[in-house]
C-alpha cells in the first residue's frame, strides 16, 4: 500500500490499495463516526460523491476510491468483471481497517452494494441504493448488438479524455462486455433472489426519466420491477422518488441519498 498521508483511524488518508493485478486510488477521512462506503457508477469516479459527502458533514467516515481502470490513478486489469468489483469492496475495507461499513452505491455500484449486503449481513450495516440494482430483463441480442455498437463508435474521442479521468482507461469491447454483463445480472432470475435474501436494512433512492442508453419509459419500466420486491422483503424499502434523471441524481438531489444514509444509519444504531 502507498500513503500520501497518515493512514491511522483518526486521521484521513489518500493513497493506492493493491488488490489482484491491479491498484485503486482511495480516500477515506477517517475519524470515529459510522463508515460508509460509497460504490460509484460503471465507468463513474469517486469525485461524483462530493455533494453527499458535504451534505453529510465530517461527522461520517466516508470511504470513496476509484475502481479498475477508472479516475486518474486506479490500474488496469484484467479482470473487469462483476464479481471482481464485489471483491474490491473487501480489498478495501481490509485495507482500511473497516470490519462493518453502510454501503452506498449508484447506478453499477448499487449492483454491487445490493450483493455486497447479501453475501456479508454480519459485516454490512444496511444499504443505500441509488437508480440501480432493480431487476428487470432488459437485454436481449438486440440490446447487446446495441450495446457495441454504441461503444464502437465512442471509441475515437474516449481516448482524448482519459487525462482528465472522465473516461476509463478499457477498451470499447471491455466496456460494452462490462455493460452487457450487468445486464444479465440485472434478470430477474438473477437479481430477484439475492434482493429477497437481504437481510439488512436498504433503502432505494430512484430517479425519474431516461438514463445515457436508455429511450423512451425504459428506464421507468425497469424502475417499476422493484415494486414486487419490496413487497416480497420488507427489509427492502423506497427511501425517495426525485424528480432528476438518471446522470443527474448524484448532483441534484444529493440531500435525498444523504437523508437515506442517515435513515439506514439510525436503524442499525437501534438495534444495538
Amino acid at each position: 500500500m502507498t500513503k500520501n498521508s497518515t493512514s491511522s483511524k483518526g486521521s484521513a488518508w489518500t493513497g493506492m490499495v493493491p488488490v489482484d493485478d491491479t491498484a485503486l486510488a482511495v480516500t477515506d477521512t477517517g475519524g470515529a463516526g459510522t463508515p460508509v462506503v460509497y460504490l460509484n457508477g460503471q465507468f463513474a469516479t469517486q469525485g461524483y460523491w462530493r455533494r453527499v459527502l458535504a451534505e453529510l458533514g465530517t461527522g461520517w467516515r466516508h470511504i470513496t476510491y476509484d475502481e479498475r481502470a477508472r479516475g486518474r490513478k486506479s490500474q488496469r486489469s484484467a479482470d473487469y468483471s462483476f464479481e471482481a468489483a464485489v471483491r474490491d469492496v473487501d480489498a478495501v475495507l481490509a485495507a482500511r481497517g473497516v470490519d462493518r461499513a453502510l454501503v452506498v452505491g449508484w447506478s453499477y455500484g448499487a449492483f454491487v452494494g445490493a450483493h455486497w449486503a447479501h453475501r456479508n449481513p454480519e459485516r454490512c450495516l444496511g444499504a443505500v441504493l441509488v437508480d440501480g440494482a432493480q431487476p428487470y430483463d432488459w437485454l436481449d441480442e438486440a440490446m447487446e448488438q446495441r450495446i457495441r455498437k454504441m461503444f464502437r463508435r465512442m471509441g475515437w474521442f474516449l481516448p482524448l479524455l482519459r487525462p482528465t479521468g472522465l473516461t476509463p482507461r478499457m477498451t470499447p469491447a471491455q466496456m460494452a462486455d462490462c455493460n452487457i454483463e450487468l445486464g444479465k445480472i440485472s434478470r430477474e432470475r438473477a437479481l430477484g433472489p439475492v434482493l429477497d435474501d437481504v437481510t439488512v436494512p436498504v433503502r432505494y433512492v430512484l430517479a425519474s426519466g431516461a438514463s445515457l442508453g436508455s429511450k423512451g419509459d425504459e428506464q421507468e419500466r425497469i424502475r417499476a420491477g422493484l415494486a414486487e420486491v419490496f413487497e416480497r422483503n420488507p427489509n427492502l424499502r423506497l427511501g425517495a422518488k426525485v424528480a432528476s434523471n438518471h446522470d443527474a441524481i448524484l448532483k441534484k438531489d444529493f440531500t435525498a441519498v444523504a437523508e437515506a444514509v442517515r435513515e439506514v444509519a439510525a436503524l442499525d444504531r437501534g438495534q444495538r
